[in-house]
């Protein structure tokens, strides 16, 4: 009976010898964000809310960054009742997809407080977080988009920021002046939500 005890014993120490030496082999792994989006662009042609979703993979050490947006775009109703319509096909419902691959991160807390909006917010400052920056491909309704006919990258800034009670709790998305994609969004930050 103590033979068997002590094989048992053996066996799981060994399994978990094995098990331990195989999680120290894979190394660190990514961590992901995923969030929403919901905000009101007064740039583009008179006014788009703009809605989706995004995720952010961080890859260990912070070296870089891929970033992933779904967006779907319409005139607001603040722009319909402007121009005086009810007609619901000049809304111009449409889709944009954003991909950004192994961007820049600068987690440099001055860089976060100077060049991200939410950090200055007036109802409650964000005091943590940090800042992707790279080229982004921007689709339009699953095609090129009008403004980047020959699927031209635009610039991106991402900021991720929080404080105390959520250290991530924040995201902007800012495109760069002159860029082909400021020529539809604008370079006013796009907003919204981390959600875990």
């Amino acid at each position: 009976m103590k033979n068997k005890a002590f094989l048992l014993s053996t066996q799981i120490a060994v399994m978990v010898l094995a098990l331990s030496s195989v999680s120290v082999a894979e190394g660190p792994r990514s961590t992901t964000l995923k969030g929403t989006i919901n905000d009101y662009n007064p740039f583009a042609m008179g006014g788009y809310e703009i809605r989706g979703t995004w995720s952010l993979e961080v890859y260990p050490n912070f070296d870089a960054v891929d970033f992933r947006a779904a967006l779907n775009m319409e005139h607001s109703d603040l722009w319909m009742i402007a121009n005086k319509t009810t007609d619901t096909t000049l809304r111009d419902q449409h889709t944009h997809h954003f991909t950004m691959t192994n961007a820049r991160v600068i987690s440099d807390p001055n860089y976060v407080a100077e060049n991200c909006p939410t950090a200055h917010f007036a109802v409650a400052a964000t005091t943590t977080g940090f800042v992707v920056v790279g080229m982004a491909s921007t689709t339009g309704n699953g095609g090129n988009a009008p403004f980047a006919p020959d699927g031209e990258k635009s610039q991106l800034m991402v900021c991720i920021t929080g404080s105390n009670e959520v250290p991530f709790s924040n995201i902007t998305l800012t495109f760069a002046p002159g860029s082909k994609a400021s020529n539809h969004f604008g370079t006013v930050p796009i907003n919204g939500v981390v959600r875990h």
